[in-house]
């Protein structure tokens, strides 16, 4: 009986815990502000019928491959008969254990709703615990987590399943800083090292990465960013004192084998990508398309059509976009209030505003692509011209995840300055009424969050595809609906022919943009006309919703 009143007491403790309490508070917290994906869990995907029918189908086949044969995981059943399928966009493999559990296309979008929802949680709870960790108080930390969480940017990315995963990001920043005894306010403590907390920061780091390069490329350069100046602070220490500062063993292990862990895992990730490309060169992004989706520098002030506060307001700004999708980039007008007040009080010391400030800028002018300098050179372009992998990455305005994230620890510096009562106040009263006034920037930040994003119904599998046994082509051909197809093929998962990309390729003086499935069947386009696909033998094909032949 003794032991199960202590397990009942640690329980009890860990229940009560504060990270605890802030864990089980971001679950209703991202439910709400998400609204009204849970309330069709089955039914409708948010946004539309486009990339999240594709997601859905990603993680379902990362699910059903390592179930049955992790071997042939590169490989997925579309676009047959060609190979690396898998890798013709950012996989979600990270989230592949949610998928064994559960089978078909009804299964496949519950599953996505419920990861949507969890991706926001996750992002509120990582930006909390890094600004904590840094030093910050819970009314900072708060702003920090809710403009991570639920920036006004992030509604024009809801069908983006992989952009919106980002809440590993700070919760491996949090977890490193934690484990190596060092924050913002205090520098590094010795004593605070705690090698565990380090190696399950690069753990989530790795995982961060499986979820897509598109995100978890720039993440790694910018933890060997933070690596050379660790290394370049041990260096000056050791210069000063002409003796070699002691790093504690457990830690120099945690790090080796954590270090050796995330290049791993990059590496296995990049392999099939490396492989696509190496087939089919024209798949290379260009500057041309980084030009497309470069966003001028109004686009940080705009918020998407989604935004429930600013979405009317700023009708005419959008107006004046390229492609809206990509180019209304506001990280919040209170984040970005309180981060300029941060520049000026805050429980940061000055070299620390400012470098948070430059971070920002930088972000920013990354974020801009080609808008940057009139070219983005020196910018983005350098980046892409010398910098391994960073060429894939065609969508520059995504990159202001990381001015949100540094804003927010300006702001949540602003937030932690702590004042004396005044005088004849009593204590309790002050701290009640300065915790009310301390909570209203979250609130102010959540409610820039509110969305009014649309929730389409999921388009219904055809009673011919129920079962079916592959290979099979599904027709007509074009746009969103081989994402359908590819939903609808989670029900067993046959050999697919359907499956929807892009590449590029000049004919003459013209740039031409084709269906990736016309490559893959073997039959590549010679002319600026969409291709005919060669069928292979022995495909059931259906035209129809409720019909299929055998071929």
């Amino acid at each position: 009986m003794d032991g199960v009143r202590r397990a009942g007491r640690a329980l009890w403790r860990v229940a009560r815990h504060g990270w605890t309490l802030v864990v089980l508070a971001s679950l209703p917290l991202a439910a709400a502000l998400t609204w009204p994906t849970l309330r069709d869990p089955a039914g409708t995907l948010p946004q539309d019928t486009g990339d999240p029918t594709l997601q859905a189908w990603q993680v379902a086949w990362g699910g059903h491959a390592l179930r049955t044969d992790p071997t042939h995981l590169r490989h997925s059943n579309t676009f047959f008969p060609e190979p690396y399928t898998y890798a013709y966009s950012d996989t979600l493999l990270g989230f592949a254990p949610f998928a064994l559990i559960g089978e078909g296309p009804v299964a496949a979008v519950v599953r996505y709703n419920l990861l949507y929802v969890l991706v926001h949680a996750l992002a509120f709870v990582g930006a909390y615990a890094l600004s904590r960790q840094l030093g910050a108080g819970r009314a900072g930390a708060a702003v920090a987590g809710a403009s991570f969480g639920y920036a006004p940017w992030k509604l024009a990315q809801a069908g983006h399943l992989h952009v919106l995963s980002i809440g590993g990001v700070a919760l491996a920043l949090a977890m490193l800083a934690r484990g190596h005894g060092w924050s913002l306010r205090h520098g590094y403590r010795p004593d605070r090292v705690r090698p565990g907390w380090a190696g399950a920061g690069w753990a989530v780091a790795a995982w961060q990465v499986t979820l897509g390069f598109g995100i978890g490329l720039p993440f790694a350069y910018v933890l060997g960013l933070l690596g050379l100046a660790v290394a370049g602070a041990y260096g000056v220490t050791w210069w000063r004192r002409r003796s070699r500062p002691a790093v504690p063993r457990g830690l120099f292990l945690a790090d080796l084998a954590g270090v050796t862990g995330f290049a791993g895992v990059s590496l296995l990730m990049a392999a099939p990508y490396l492989e696509v490309v190496a087939r089919h060169p024209a798949g290379r992004r260009t500057a041309a398309q980084v030009a497309m989706f470069s966003p001028p520098a109004r686009g940080f002030l705009t918020a998407p059509p989604e935004s429930w506060l600013w979405g009317e307001r700023h009708g005419a700004a959008r107006a004046t976009l390229g492609f809206p999708g990509e180019m209304t980039l506001l990280s919040g007008v209170v984040l970005i209030a309180l981060a300029v007040a941060g520049l000026v009080f805050s429980a940061w010391r000055v070299w620390q505003r400012v470098a948070l400030a430059a971070g920002v800028l930088a972000s920013l002018a990354l974020a801009a692509g080609t808008s940057f300098g009139g070219a983005g050179d020196p910018g983005y372009l350098t980046l892409m011209r010398h910098l391994p992998g960073w060429d894939a990455l065609r969508t520059p305005g995504r990159l202001v995840l990381w001015a949100t994230l540094l804003l927010g620890v300006l702001a949540a510096g602003a937030l932690t300055v702590r004042e004396r009562p005044p005088a004849g106040a009593g204590r309790g009263d002050w701290h009640r009424w300065a915790r009310v006034a301390l909570a209203l920037p979250a609130l102010l930040v959540l409610a820039e969050g509110v969305n009014r994003t649309p929730h389409v119904p999921v388009p219904a599998q055809p009673v011919a595809l129920r079962g079916v046994a592959g290979p099979v082509l599904v027709l007509p051909l074009g746009g969103i609906r081989d994402y359908h197809v590819m939903l609808w093929s989670t029900d067993g998962f046959p050999s697919t022919v359907n499956g929807l990309g892009i590449y590029r390729e000049r004919v003459g003086d013209a740039v031409v943009y084709h269906l990736d499935r016309a490559s893959r069947l073997g039959a590549p386009p010679q002319r600026p006309q969409p291709a005919q696909p060669t069928v292979p033998r022995d495909v059931a094909v259906s035209g129809t919703p409720d019909t299929a032949t055998s071929f």
